[in-house]
């Protein structure tokens, strides 16, 4: 296996093994960040646990993460690891299983290897740049769908729900790291996220790109932090994003 990708798979084991027993604790801890967010003892732990193995096997490497920041992408070799410790922090905290540690490798710039491990489903994604993306060891492919009228759709906002709803056969807003993977497995064919930060996108566009599909800003372009992204089976990118764009 690409030694990155191995690399980034044991840290996901490291943080499901912190993770997992905090997930439903009554001594869980909730706090309130400065952008009016939560963040409990889990995301904390978990966070400084991978930096701390990133800097014992990877000196020199980069890191940025979502509860203690970071530089550039200035590493050792312009490496950058990119980590959300818990993606989906609300449902955690509330006991609902549909979370995730994100973890993102990126090299000159470009995210290389992306895993996305969610222990309480008791499933992992994954993927490398040209090797293709995988769930639980069974490579992925987008769907084929290419009629709007066809399709099944996420949205994390309730506008862009209300505008495809009448367009697609199936529509729901089930946002975070989830709709992307299920847009990556084929069983959504678009997903149109809130406005999100690099850690919340990284690996999941990547996963979903190697499966076949398309990651994109709501311009079409790259997606990028502080913009909304669209995820989809490249077949109905175009559409899914032209009707965003209306006022």
């Amino acid at each position: 296996m690409n030694p990155d990708l191995a690399f980034a798979l044991e840290l996901a084991e490291l943080a499901d093994s912190l993770t997992l027993p905090r997930f439903g604790a009554v001594d869980l801890r909730v706090d309130t960040k400065a952008d009016l967010t939560p963040v409990t003892d889990a995301d904390r732990t978990v966070e400084r646990a991978l930096r701390e193995r990133i800097a014992l096997e990877r000196p020199g490497e980069a890191v940025l993460g979502e509860e203690e920041g970071g530089g550039g992408g200035g590493g050792s070799g312009g490496a950058r690891w990119i980590l959300d410790p818990v993606d989906g922090t609300k449902n955690f905290a509330r006991g609902i299983p549909v979370w995730a540690t994100l973890i993102a490798l990126e090299r000159a710039r470009e995210v290389v290897s992306g895993v996305v491990s969610a222990p309480a489903l008791g499933h992992r994604w994954w993927a490398a740049r040209g090797e293709g993306a995988w769930r639980d060891g069974e490579q992925l492919r987008v769907s084929g769908v290419s009629e709007l009228a066809e399709a099944a759709v996420s949205c994390a906002y309730g506008r862009d729900l209300a505008v495809l709803e009448p367009l697609v056969a199936h529509a729901r807003g089930l946002g975070d790291f989830w709709q992307h993977v299920l847009v990556a497995e084929g069983s959504l064919d678009a997903a149109v996220d809130a406005r999100l930060s690099l850690w919340d996108y990284a690996a999941p566009a990547l996963i979903v790109t190697e499966a076949g599909g398309r990651a994109s800003g709501p311009g079409g372009g790259p997606p990028r932090a502080g913009e909304q992204v669209i995820t989809s089976n490249g077949l109905l990118h175009e559409l899914v994003a032209g009707l965003l764009d209306g006022p």
